[in-house]
């Protein structure tokens, strides 16, 4: 609860640095890469403010260059687990009691260490570890983990100074609780951001927390571990294990003091833990709260009064940068009739001009997908179309995995609105185009509104303002973050707060107050300061 002493300033999103040639950050940047490719790191789980060693040794590879260890991970099991959340039981008290001040004062700490101190190796980790380029990982690891951490905060303030109104009187107010047991965070490889946001977004309303990243995150997750607790984070508070998914889950989902779950994965993966969770209802001491985001079917629609450059442009950033590895990639576009052979051409230009590559060399715009797994199956989709009748490949539609796991930027165009790759996530440098006919605007609207089981981020061109209304009304509930002639990717936090619907998740909005009210039970508590003596009331009177 606030004590109305500490007022934080409104945060200004971090700026973004550019890396431009012969600038002192990307030297900075250069050397901080080439330190990490020169050295081996392990990482290992921190539970209870103590590393603790796994018995499974893990190498961690850069994607884009697979035969490079950059060091090692070590894996534990269903024992560590329950170590972890026996610590983070066991930190509940003291945490949650801290006044909440004094928490935020550590995460605005770890988010200027981040932005100083950390913040050419939490790129280069980025870059080696998840193949992203200079600018990814900047917008990523650095300002999106700070712009979360100082916003968290200044969200916080806002929820703990919302009070009711008292009588004359009477003193009412509301205490913002954290949950009553320990939250479960799980999350994903591509972005270190979420990945650090997770854990802290709840630990910031006083909860404590077990922490599994993605296996293919560690190498990035250990240092946001390290910033943390260099920042302040008392033992036990956010507990690192690395573990098994399945047999993790294991573990949290039949405790009794499950509390919640803050999650961004496969909608697969998500629907399973809301199962598990549903099995295991009667045992909880609360109902646990289910937070995720899980993916999307993200659509590009241009009308024909669309500006070429600008969907082309938009289609290229949206669908290929990082590879479509992003929950907001796009993944399907309509496209009219009259501005196809335009687009087509600016399309095939822009790709032409594309260069693909390890993260180290700053030409190259595309990097790696994230492993073996992720590339066998985008490139079954790939392989699929080429023998469909429904599909042309347009661009594209090679790969090589000798070296690293490189995937082409492949736009395929289809005569059917509903083929595969129209409709089934591939989280992967795959766009799929549907030329239609422009006296088809309304029926495409209901088209792109109902192909998908998803609804997480879309986005509209058009230059025509009625068009424009009109596709918004009719998409109002296919997206809920909305694009009007932009990328349908690059939320910004305190801009556009992230999250969809549908199959997407239960947009809870990360990057707002809306996000950090799941994170806490509140209490009202009215004081009366004169009590009443006597039962009757002056109705009663004759």
């Amino acid at each position: 609860m606030s004590s109305g002493v500490f007022q934080v300033p409104t945060p200004i999103n971090e700026p973004i640095l550019q890396y431009g040639a012969n600038s002192a950050e990307r030297t900075k940047l250069k050397q901080a890469l080439s330190d990490l490719r020169n050295q081996q790191i392990d990482v290992q789980m921190r539970i209870a403010g103590r590393s603790v060693k796994g018995a499974k040794k893990v190498a961690m590879t850069c994607p884009h260059d697979h035969q490079h260890v950059l060091g090692h991970y070590y894996e534990g099991g269903k024992a560590e687990v329950a170590q972890a959340i026996d610590a983070a039981l066991e930190a509940r008290l003291a945490w949650s009691s801290m006044p909440w001040e004094d928490r935020a004062a550590i995460f605005l700490k770890a988010a200027d260490l981040s932005a100083t101190k950390y913040r050419m190796q939490l790129n280069a980790r980025t870059m080696l570890g998840q193949s992203k380029n200079a600018y990814q990982a900047e917008i990523d690891a650095a300002c999106e983990w700070i712009d979360f951490l100082r916003f968290n905060v200044h969200y916080a303030q806002q929820i703990y100074s919302e009070q009711p109104i008292s009588s004359p009187g009477v003193w009412n107010r509301l205490e913002y609780r954290p949950l009553e047991g320990f939250v479960y965070a799980l999350t994903p490889f591509n972005f270190t951001a979420i990945a650090g946001n997770l854990p802290a977004a709840p630990a910031l309303m006083g909860n404590t927390v077990v922490w599994k990243p993605s296996p293919t995150q560690v190498y990035s997750a250990g240092l946001l571990m390290e910033i943390l607790e260099e920042a302040g984070l008392p033992a036990g508070v956010i507990n690192l294990v690395l573990a098994d998914g399945p047999e993790a889950g294991e573990v949290v989902f039949s405790h009794r003091d499950f509390a919640g779950i803050h999650f961004t994965g496969s909608t697969g993966v998500f629907q399973t833990i809301w199962k598990n969770i549903g099995q295991n209802i009667a045992n909880y001491k609360s109902y646990p709260r289910i937070v995720g985001e899980t993916g999307g079917k993200d659509f590009v629609v241009a009308h024909a009064s669309a500006d070429v450059k600008a969907l082309t442009t938009g289609l290229v950033r949206g669908a290929f940068e990082y590879q479509g590895q992003k929950c907001s990639a796009a993944s399907r576009a309509y496209i009219p009739a009259s501005l196809w052979p335009a687009v087509e051409a600016q399309l095939k230009a822009d790709l032409a001009a594309i260069k693909m590559g390890g993260t180290e060399d700053f030409e190259n715009f595309v990097n790696a997908v994230i492993d073996a797994k992720a590339f066998a199956k985008i490139t079954s989709y790939i392989s699929e179309a080429k023998k469909s009748p429904e599909v042309t490949v347009i661009s594209g539609g090679n790969f090589d995995d000798s070296k690293g796991y490189f995937v082409e930027p492949t736009v395929l165009l289809t005569t059917n609105p509903t083929y595969r790759t129209m409709v089934e996530e591939i989280f992967g440098p795959v766009l799929t185009i549907y030329v239609y006919n422009d006296a088809d605007w309304n029926s495409v609207l209901t088209l792109v509104d109902s192909t998908s089981a998803y609804a997480l981020t879309g986005a509209i061109f058009a230059q025509d303002k009625y068009a424009m209304l009109e596709a918004m009304k009719v998409l109002e509930n296919a997206a809920g973050n909305l694009y009007l002639n932009d990328k349908c990717t690059g939320a910004v936090v305190g801009q556009q707060p992230f999250g969809g619907a549908r199959a997407s998740g239960t947009n809870d909005k990360a990057g707002s107050y809306l996000n950090l009210l799941r994170w806490v039970s509140p209490r009202t508590v009215k004081e009366v300061f004169v009590s009443p003596t006597d039962f009757r009331y002056p109705f009663l009177e004759k």
